[in-house]
């Protein structure tokens, strides 16, 4: 990847620009560029479809996407990309590359990984488990990569026959639901070089914004405690229970909850309590996630579990170690990118939704107890900076919002009021609702990417909002350090349970038009009154 030519202007605040020797489109020849960069999209909408489809049967969860980064490295090698594998000591984490000469490099990223527990006959408005127990994409992360390469394989066909020189740079957020990669490849200087980044995440409605997003940061921590074993019953003032220290500093994290600030969260589950009640376990562990609104929060809350860590240990006479596995910092969008991307949010529109899709979205909303709107049929506004902060979920694309200007695109393949990290949330996302998400999204994506390859002036633009505004009063520092290794063996053993009889559902697109089609659902099955 080239790294940027900077050259420093003396201006007022010291603007960074990009040396782009690129030829000049007039406004006019830029749209209607753009428009045969949405006609291309519309044109592959069934080559989007298969992707959606394909990446929702492999059902992977973080880590250890496996046959979803084989088959989407496959087809961009096809489509003469250059694949870089095992980012970041990360095995299932790749960086695709094609280049047409000197212009900006624009990065175009998406999740891949799906939730525990949430297998679901997608097209089904109610709860039906393909595999029971077993993984499945709750959240929708089977979209993203299939929008972009969409998008990126309409741009690159038109910068190939115009001679338009760029970049084009795709990957996946492995194990983005354990917030657990993309500060690696922040720190790994893997956006060095990189113009602006483009990412794309579902949501039920097609929208952009800029600024202090909602929600939070976090850092995600294991603490290991380590006693002696002993028997039970026979000799228990032998042993030195670490699975008494998990539940003292348990215990004392909660009693702190209560003078947590409100835009503050935090939460845990216990990892390891022992082997059996008839043996003292020597080991025990605690995984929490610490979450506020800003990074100087989040680790004063870090700090502060570690305390309550040591004390749980002086307490039991264990030992305590502590492992970071991921982190993800606030996320701040660019302006700039934003308000373009909006413009052509405007021209794409919604998609249009059928009766059918209409009836799914409103079955399962009844089904759930939520509000029974469908799918919605108003574009939402351009999103703008917080007022005031306020608290929720996180996403580890936070910690590339500050490395390089970046935003996220978000698209409609899922089907409003659902509880998030849910089974139902599955449901939409290898039907028609997500395939006419996906092909909105990518359009305004490639005519977004057209944009800024045509008009260097707007990456010039987009660097002085991040220089001059984002952070010209806050500096990133990375949560991780040197010696921090992603923890590549999460969900190992849960996929080695279930792959065997997932694969039995994976999409074979060479006989099945769908992947409806090949599971036999008719689109869509409701509960009968």
């Amino acid at each position: 990847m080239r790294k940027r030519i900077l050259i420093t202007l003396a201006l007022a605040g010291g603007i960074y620009l990009s040396a782009f020797p690129q030829k000049k489109y007039t406004p006019k020849q830029i749209e209607a560029l753009k428009a045969e960069a949405a006609q291309i999209v519309q044109a592959n909408h069934k080559q989007s479809q298969v992707m959606v489809d394909k990446i929702f049967s492999f059902a992977e969860l973080g880590f250890q996407e496996i046959e979803s980064s084989k088959y989407l490295t496959g087809i961009l090698e096809k489509n003469g990309f250059t694949i870089e594998r095992g980012v970041s000591g990360i095995p299932t984490a790749w960086f695709a590359t094609w280049s047409n000469g000197e212009g900006p490099v624009i990065a175009l990223g998406s999740d891949v990984d799906n939730i525990p527990k949430a297998s679901q006959y997608p097209g089904v408005a109610y709860h039906k488990p393909m595999v029971e127990g077993a993984p499945g994409h709750g959240e929708g992360h089977n979209a993203g990569i299939p929008l972009n390469i969409t998008a990126a394989l309409a741009v690159k066909q038109i910068m190939e026959r115009e001679k338009i020189g760029g970049t084009l740079v795709l990957w996946p957020g492995i194990a983005e639901e354990l917030v657990a990669a993309k500060a690696w490849f922040a720190r790994d200087g893997k956006f060095d070089g990189v113009d602006l980044c483009i990412f794309t995440h579902v949501a039920n409605n097609l929208g952009v914004s800029w600024g202090q997003a909602s929600g939070t940061g976090l850092i995600s921590v294991e603490y290991t405690f380590t006693g002696d074993a002993a028997h039970s019953a026979g000799a228990p003032w032998r042993g030195k229970s670490a699975a008494d220290a998990v539940e003292l500093m348990n215990i004392g994290w909660n009693y702190k909850r209560e003078h947590l600030h409100p835009l503050k969260r935090s939460h845990s589950v216990i990892t390891d309590g022992g082997d059996q009640p008839n043996v003292v376990p020597s080991k025990a562990s605690i995984w929490y996630y610490f979450r506020d609104v800003k990074y100087d929060g989040i680790m004063e809350m870090y700090a502060q579990a570690n305390d309550i860590a040591k004390g749980a240990a002086l307490m039991t006479g264990t030992t305590m170690t502590s492992k970071v596995l991921g982190t993800a910092w606030p996320r701040h969008f660019n302006k700039v990118i934003a308000e373009k991307m909006y413009q052509n949010i405007l021209k794409v529109g919604l998609p249009t939704w059928d009766e059918n899709d209409q009836t799914l979205a409103k079955a399962i909303q009844k089904e759930l107890g939520s509000k029974e709107e469908g799918m919605p049929t108003k574009l939402d506004t351009l999103g703008l900076p917080v007022k005031e902060p306020i608290s929720g979920g996180s996403d580890d694309i936070g910690d590339v919002s500050w490395v390089v200007p970046t935003v996220t695109l978000r698209f409609p393949s899922n089907i409003p009021g659902l509880p998030g990290h849910h089974w139902s949330n599955a449901i939409a996302m290898a039907t028609p609702i997500a395939h006419k998400g996906v092909t909105a999204g990518a359009k305004a994506e490639a005519m977004t990417i057209l944009d800024f390859l045509l008009q260097p002036e707007l990456v010039e633009q987009a660097w002085d909002y991040f220089k001059n505004v984002q952070t010209k009063e806050e500096t990133y520092k990375p949560m991780i350090t040197k010696d921090d290794a992603p923890p590549i063996y999460l969900n190992e053993g849960i996929m080695k349970q279930f792959r065997p009889q997932l694969e039995k559902f994976y999409y074979d697109e060479t006989k099945y038009d769908t992947y409806l089609q090949q599971l036999g659902v008719t689109y869509p099955t409701v509960k009968k009154d």
